[in-house]
């Protein structure tokens, strides 16, 4: 062994780069090795493999990992990829193999894009011969060069880089020589792995001294399944430390799993679920289903327990958690550890954890540094500042939690508010979590209290676009009010939603209940059903409450007295927020008063009506009755004053709306969708601030409310699926601010009257279904010069009758024609110089296409069945989305190809299937990409062949693969009958962030689909854009899919399998 390359590959950076980069990616397997078997196999690397194995290194070696029958290229390729570490074998005869030139040259690939450590072994060979091509690995290259000409200088290069890297030289030939190289060698693997995920856990205040206490309990050289339990405050550490364990020691053990946040997943999805991610997670693998608790655990013993694996769970709350996801050391192989985190010691007995590790809070240094930390961001405190952050941290008493709080409230403040922090803390005892946290909630106004309770209380993990309007409602002023909070670390707002600390929300229920927690008629909120129901066992005994919200999102009128709701809420005097599922039938009481309610949400309630006669309730500004099916009458909303947002959605027997409310100044949103039994609507005299009005599917509407002032905030108005025959004069006469108006399927409407160009801010105009006849008077071009959108679908238009100003419509963007009766549209459409998506699908006597605006993107012609005309499509520049009923699609996508300006974006055409005996079509198609195919062609062309209908949704996989033998995979019968045939267009530059597809290694590439059939082909890339266009083109003039439901393409990597997946809507 080679004495300087020994030591330089112990190095912490020789091999390759820097830790930081490959810690990084996703990894399966700690070691890929690459040798040539004839020379190596049977002597050296099976005794390397023995040794790596024996230490608990997950090694891929070709012979030993993959499946019997399963393809060697793919997965090779993707074992390299997902490997921290590759060991190269270097042998005499390593480089006739093209196998493991192949190999090698994606080795040094990872090397490059994923941060992969690469350990070259030259094994009786000189890495000089290597580096330079001398000798052996000359005279392979001189037989590579007539027979692999296209990848021998990537492979050329793989070597020299290869032969640069530090690593072993073994030219004994002794047995003991080389067992004392192989256990160097194994040690070293084993160092760096060790040192990977060292890396990770820097950072973590304290973290090295309870590591090292809790591997010491796992014993991880001895024999057996140990299991060992975590237990401690919340807050405390137990989740950081088990990760911070399970990242060090993982690479140890052939299979392991990261199982956080137990006790919520099993609550929302059940034990059964998370079985079903446990055998997924450990067994690396998406194939497997659990369809009960006593399924999994058979499938969890049966399937590790020959295994050697590493199990973290975390937050356990339940013993019967353990029982089916751990239920016995013999459900696991030998040498298993098993961690169990916890707030409940009683779940750690002796049945299930051999030890209890009770996490230790932070010593005095190490809170000191943690609160520094969040407090200042620096390493030492502000001068005069030193002797107040050691009363703070002496207060915290080593929570991590509470440190990390408390600096992140002091991180802004002054000296003098840092004093009075301190002297309010004195007054909270300091053996309870909850009260340690409540310093920052005490550092609230009353407003910042009252939204912060509101939140913790009802909104965890809820929409925020929801909570800020029934917040705003209730007078807290969350705009404000909810960035304090996400300051001061008291709430997060994630993905939509907000989220807090389990101990944050547990410190809110405790203000809420702690002076009365077995009397909830005293606490200011009720969540629980239990205590509803408490209150109405009470009966008439119940006194007065301070119950400000009450939110029962669950709760059925069968768990209640129902006789006795109405009575207990109407004692609730000071309710702001009332929601209420399925509440029950009885009114209201009369006594039922609450002044300050400003949100009433009923959802599916039983009522007929709310209460009897008048009631005032000056600051509601929500009242929610969805889909409450028995209501036949609204209140008087006279008595409803400051009433803003009214939601009567599918409310089926409503009949009788108050006339009050064509009085009422304040309203802005109304939703009448789907009261089926509504058939007049009161006259409409002073509602100046409304904004919205939803009357679409209200089936027995018959007449439009009359209108008697101006509306000038109304935007919105739908009047879809209603019996209405005349729209009246005064829609254009109040409503002129009107956006959008929908008369989509009112197969009554009879004629519109008024002078509706007076409605000069219309975009969005809905009529389809509508018969437009002579005697149906429109008059469309006087109101129509600022329409963005027209549907006139399903309007029986035949040949002249479509309204022939709309061509004079300059910001028409989409026109939607479809399922009408002409045969031929007008030339004048080419003259709408906006228009942006044109549909003409089921107009099944349409024989021609209309000369197109240049500015066309979309154009939609599905079931035109007489359809045999359709021009050169290459003229559009911005066309990219076609469908036609016609057998063109082909030639169609080619010639928009020819024509489009833009080069990078996806193009999509479906039409009927035309038989080309020339073009072949299978499940699965693999390419071989030319030498320098990424400058000499474009993006993909893909041809799919389905039996389904000319709407859906297909998945197109893609991988890379080594070889383009695949020919086992060309088993389909493609002489099957396929009706509908879509091409689309996928750029080179949609699929530049995967990490493997790159002209440096991707040579061959698969397809395959389970929809049907596939043909691929390659597009040659086009000359300069300026060649065929006179102005630089201006790629914000490429109209997407604003009125699209869902993307016509979409491109998702999985990182785990390198595949690629292309969801394709069309």
């Amino acid at each position: 062994m080679s004495s300087k390359q020994d030591r330089s590959a112990a190095s912490s950076s020789s091999f390759s780069h820097s830790i930081p980069a490959s810690i990084t990616q996703s990894w399966n397997y700690d070691v890929f090795m690459s040798f040539r078997g004839e020379d190596t196999r049977k002597r050296f690397v099976d005794h390397l493999y023995k040794a790596l194995v024996q230490q608990g290194i997950l090694t891929y070696k070709e012979d030993k990992t993959l499946d019997l029958g399963e393809p060697v290229g793919p997965a090779l390729l993707k074992a390299i990829q997902d490997s921290r570490i590759a060991v190269i074998v270097f042998s005499e005869n390593y480089a006739d193999s093209s196998w493991c030139l192949d190999e090698l040259a994606h080795i040094i690939e990872c090397m490059n894009t994923r941060g992969q450590l690469v350990m070259p072994i030259f094994y009786q060979v000189d890495p000089s011969d290597v580096r330079k091509l001398k000798r052996k690995y000359g005279e392979a290259f001189d037989k590579h060069a007539g027979e692999n000409k296209f990848k021998v200088e990537s492979w050329r290069k793989a070597l020299e880089k290869a032969g640069t890297l530090s690593g072993w030289v073994i030219n004994g030939f002794e047995n003991s020589h080389e067992a004392k190289c192989i256990k160097e060698i194994v040690g070293t693997i084993s160092s760096r792995l060790s040192s990977l995920f060292t890396n990770i856990n820097k950072g973590l205040i304290g973290i090295e001294t309870r590591l090292q206490d809790l591997k010491s309990k796992l014993k991880i050289e001895s024999g057996g399944v140990r299991v060992i339990g975590i237990w401690g405050l919340g807050g405390g550490g137990k989740t950081t430390l088990a990760s911070a364990a399970y990242a060090e020691i993982s690479h140890r053990f052939e299979g392991h799993c990261l199982l956080q946040n137990i006790r919520e997943e099993s609550n929302k999805h059940g034990l059964e679920k998370l079985q079903e991610k446990f055998l997924k997670l450990v067994l690396k693998t998406k194939d497997i289903e659990v369809g009960s608790e006593l399924e999994g655990r058979s499938m969890i013993e049966r399937k590790l327990r020959s295994k050697r694996v590493l199990v973290v769970l975390d937050d356990v709350d339940d013993v019967k958690q353990l029982e089916e996801l751990a239920g016995a050391h013999d459900w696991f192989g030998e040498g298993s550890r098993i961690i169990i985190t916890t707030r409940d010691e009683h779940l750690l007995s002796t049945r299930y954890a051999d030890e209890v590790y009770e996490v230790s809070l932070l010593s005095h240094d190490e809170a000191m540094e943690l609160f520094r930390r969040h407090a200042y961001h620096k390493d030492k405190p502000i001068e005069d500042y030193e002797m107040l952050s050691e009363e703070i941290v002496s207060y915290a008493g080593g929570l991590p939690l509470a440190l990390e709080v408390l600096g992140s409230f002091l991180h802004d403040k002054d000296k003098d508010e840092w004093k009075s922090a301190l002297a309010r803390l004195k007054d909270i005892p300091n053996d309870e979590v909850t009260k340690r946290l409540k310093i920052t909630y005490d550092g609230l106004t009353a407003d910042e209290k009252v939204l912060f309770l509101d939140i913790a209380c009802f909104w965890r993990k809820r929409g925020i676009d929801e909570a800020m309007m029934v917040l705003d409602a209730c007078n807290l002023h969350p705009r404000l009010g909810v960035k304090v909070l996400v300051q001061k670390s008291l709430i997060k707002v994630s993905n939509g939603r907000f989220e807090m600390h389990d101990l944050v929300e547990k410190m809110a229920h405790n203000i809420v209940r702690r002076e009365h927690p077995k009397n909830p008629e005293k606490h200011s909120r009720i969540w629980n059903g239990e205590d509803i129901a408490y209150l109405c066992d009470m009966g008439a005994d119940a006194p007065p409450m301070d119950t400000e919200v009450l939110a029962l999102r669950t709760l059925t009128s069968h768990h209640l007295d129902v006789g006795l709701v109405s009575d207990v809420i109407a004692n609730m005097k000071k309710l702001r927020w009332i929601h209420f599922y399925k509440y029950p039938a009885s009114c209201f009481s009369t006594n039922f008063q609450p002044r300050e309610l400003g949100c009433l949400e009923l959802r599916d309630s039983q009522q007929k009506e709310l209460w009897h006669g008048y009631k005032f309730l000056p600051n509601l500004k929500i009242l929610n009755l969805h889909s409450s099916r028995n209501l036949i009458k609204t209140p008087d909303f006279e008595g409803l004053p400051c009433l803003e947002r009214l939601i009567l959605e599918n409310c089926e027997s409503l009949e009788e709306i108050h006339p009050s409310i064509g009085y009422h100044k304040r309203l802005v949103y109304v939703n009448m969708r789907a009261c089926r039994g509504l058939k007049r609507f009161p006259p409409i005299m002073h509602m100046k601030k409304l904004e919205t009005l939803n009357f679409s599917g209200c089936s027995k509407l018959q007449q439009f409310p009359d209108i008697q002032s101006n509306m000038d905030s109304l935007v919105t108005l739908h009047l879809g699926f209603t019996s209405i025959e005349i729209i009246p004069p005064s829609v254009a006469q109040f409503c002129t601010n009107l956006v959008s108006l929908d008369l989509g399927s009112c197969s009554k409407l009879k004629r519109t009257e008024g002078n509706f160009h007076l409605l000069g801010n219309l975009k969005d105009l809905s009529l389809n279904l509508v018969s437009l006849d002579r005697s149906v008077s429109l008059k469309l071009p006087q109101f129509l010069c600022s329409l963005r959108k027209l549907d006139l679908s399903r309007c029986n238009l035949g040949d002249g009758e479509i309204p022939s100003n709309i061509y004079e419509l300059l910001n028409l963007q989409l026109l939607n024609l479809s399922g009408n009766d002409f045969s031929r549209l007008p030339s004048g459409l080419s003259r709408i110089p906006c228009l942006k998506l044109l549909n003409l699908s089921h107009c099944v006597n349409l024989v021609e296409l209309p000369e197109l605006p240049s500015s066309i993107a979309i154009l939609y012609a599905y079931r035109c069945g007489s359809l045999e005309i359709v021009k050169d499509l290459s003229y559009y520049k911005w066309l990219w989305k076609v469908s036609l009923w016609g057998r063109t699609n082909y030639r169609v996508l080619h010639t928009m190809l020819e024509g489009n300006a833009v080069k990078d974006r996806f193009m999509s055409v479906v039409s009927r299937c035309k038989v080309e005996p020339s073009r072949l079509f299978t499940e699965f198609v693999t390419l071989h990409l030319p030498h320098n195919w990424c400058c000499d062609f474009s993006g993909f062309l893909l041809s799919l062949h389905s039996r389904d209908c000319d709407y859906g949704m297909y998945n197109i996989v893609i991988k890379q693969e080594m070889s383009t033998d695949q020919s086992e995979k060309f088993d389909k019968d493609c002489r099957e009958p396929y009706k509908y045939e879509r091409v689309g267009y996928v750029p080179f530059s949609s699929l530049r962030h995967i990490p493997w597809f790159s002209p440096t290694y991707t040579k061959n590439i698969s397809f395959q689909t389970n929809y049907g059939v596939l043909n691929v082909e390659l597009v040659r890339s086009k000359g300069k854009i300026s060649d065929s266009n006179e102005h630089t083109v201006d790629d914000s003039e490429c109209w997407d899919e604003e009125y699209e439901d869902i993307k016509t393409f979409e491109i998702i990597y999985n990182s785990k399998s390198s595949e690629i997946q292309i969801v394709w809507f069309h």
